[in-house]
């Protein structure tokens, strides 16, 4: 397993949606959340229509995200591609839109 050389751009932070954000925007469904550990973006994962978890990654360049669906205590670092431990696990001030 590779080593993570991001993990100084994990931060305490507090999600900005209760769902994916671009899925509610359009009304679209997710399959699960992730939780960008650098600015609180809420997107949905790759096994989802949207990808937008990866997208903001590929937009924003912010490496890490949580699972959040619910919060599931794991990381990973898109650039690493890698499981990343986190110093913390982030509440889901819920509830959780399911949309599948």
């Amino acid at each position: 397993m590779s080593t993570c050389t991001h993990r100084s751009s994990v931060h305490r932070v507090k999600p900005r949606t209760l769902g994916c954000e671009e899925c509610l925007e359009i009304g679209q469904g997710w399959v699960h959340l992730r939780l960008c550990r650098e600015c609180g973006h809420v997107g949905c994962c790759d096994d989802s229509v949207g990808h937008h978890a990866t997208k903001h990654f590929q937009e924003t360049g912010h490496p890490i995200i949580e699972g959040y669906d619910p919060p599931e205590g794991w990381g990973w670092c898109f650039v690493d591609e890698t499981i990343v431990e986190l110093p913390d696990q982030t509440p889901h001030p819920g509830p959780i839109p399911k949309f599948y």
